[in-house]
């Protein structure tokens, strides 16, 4: 009974419908009447007139049901009817398209969140809660909590909502208060933590906000800290400290050991048509992720295709002298054989001027030597990829169209 006097609503005043419908209506009865006339009457006089009532009425049926869906649009889309066919867009076509699973974190994984969106909407990026420093560190330390940081800039970057609502997320207090260094964006997940009853939900809530394409997941739900043993037998405990110490990594930790991963991690994994492994900081975006408890086995297992995107410039405190395959050779160490099938470099020229500022902050371009990566059983897609302006950058869509069509095509090949 509720139901149906619900459905009256449409016939009140103002709602824009009814003198549409029955525009429709009237439409269907000429032409019904059109074709009677057809049917009965034998002079050519008669088809004429019948012919023109016909024609009306598809006119009026074709009017109504525009006007309507355009009341519709209206309402539902204020002001930005042309939303409505990437709206569609999105909706029939990206839902369609292939399953990828993007492990990282920092700008690295957001940028390329931001190329892989226009090609699919069933991504998940996996994303480290390792991050101690910053805005992400004081509020972890003050709310006992994990850190936003890096899962807001994957949220803003799978953002669906409007710009401003994005610009609102990223935007960072200055100085003179209290607030100097947080970004709202932080500051609201860790609120909505705090009312939704938990971190996960308050990702969940965040990602209904702002009408992300896909899902963003942290990679573990366990307070982790990050450790790194040095080859001088040393250690630097915590994620933002490891590059300070200076000093060439032998190996990275994540304490405390057996740290358990959360279930939409693995299923997005065991799901995916592709697994991506970067680009980002090797030892402190990376492998957080793959240290988790199962997480690296369950994408060895997997039968999706697997992709390792190698920074285009080493990192001081990090990767300083590695070339392409030493990052391929560190993933593996801390891992096993079998956890990456294709590796992504960039064989464009980074301009002097540019290598040599670089320089002056202890990185250098990274030395793409595919023969090297070869022989540790990876298949080498060699790409100019980046884009320079202030800072060297893989370049988002080219990036993103080469994932989307290995992915695409090795998919179709295996169906």
């Amino acid at each position: 009974m509720i139901k149906i006097l619900k459905a009256f609503k449409w016939l009140y005043p103002g709602m824009r419908v009814k003198r549409w419908s029955f525009l429709a209506v009237f439409g269907m009865i000429m032409v019904s009447m059109g074709f009677v006339m057809v049917i009965s009457e034998a002079t050519s006089k008669s088809k004429t007139f019948a012919a023109a009532i016909i024609i009306a009425g598809m006119i009026a049926i074709i009017t109504g049901i525009k006007r309507i869906i355009k009341s519709f649009v209206t309402i539902l889309l204020p002001s930005k009817e042309g939303d409505l066919v990437d709206k569609v867009y999105n909706k029939l076509i990206l839902e369609r398209g292939p399953k990828m699973v993007v492990v990282g974190g920092g700008t690295g994984l957001s940028m390329l969140l931001h190329g892989l969106k226009e090609y699919t909407s069933n991504i998940t990026a996996v994303v480290t809660v390792a991050d101690d420093g910053g805005s992400s560190g004081r509020l972890r330390q003050d709310f006992d909590m994990l850190p936003p940081g890096d899962i807001r800039n994957c949220l803003v970057a799978l953002a669906d909502a409007e710009p401003l609502m994005a610009k609102l997320f990223q935007f960072r207090f200055g100085e003179g208060t209290e607030l100097k260094g947080h970004n709202f964006g932080n500051l609201f997940i860790t609120a909505m933590s705090k009312v939704a009853g938990g971190f996960d939900a308050a990702i969940k809530e965040s990602s209904k906000v702002l009408a992300i394409r896909g899902s963003v997941v942290p990679s573990t739900l366990n307070k982790v800290t990050l450790v790194a043993e040095h080859h001088d037998g040393t250690q630097s405990v915590g994620e933002s400290q490891i590059p300070k110490a200076g000093k060439s990594i032998k190996r990275i930790l994540l304490k405390p050991v057996g740290s358990k991963p959360t279930h939409e991690a693995i299923e997005a994994i065991k799901k995916a048509d592709g697994i991506i492994l970067g680009p980002g900081s090797l030892y402190t975006s990376i492998m957080p992720n793959l240290l988790v408890e199962k997480i690296y086995k369950e994408i060895i297992a997997s039968k999706a295709v697997k992709i390792y995107v190698c920074n285009v410039m080493t990192q001081k405190g990090e990767t300083e002298g590695y070339k392409a395959s030493d990052h391929l050779a560190a993933i593996i160490e801390h891992t096993a054989p079998g956890i990456v099938d294709y590796c992504i470099v960039n064989t464009a020229r980074i301009p002097d001027s540019v290598a040599d500022r670089y320089r002056d902050e202890g990185a250098s371009p990274v030395i793409v030597d595919p023969e090297n990566i070869k022989k540790m059983k990876c298949r080498v897609i060699e790409a100019h990829l980046i884009t320079i302006k202030d800072y060297v950058r893989h370049d988002a869509g080219k990036l993103a169209k080469i994932m989307a069509d290995l992915i695409g095509s090795l998919k179709k090949a295996r169906s």
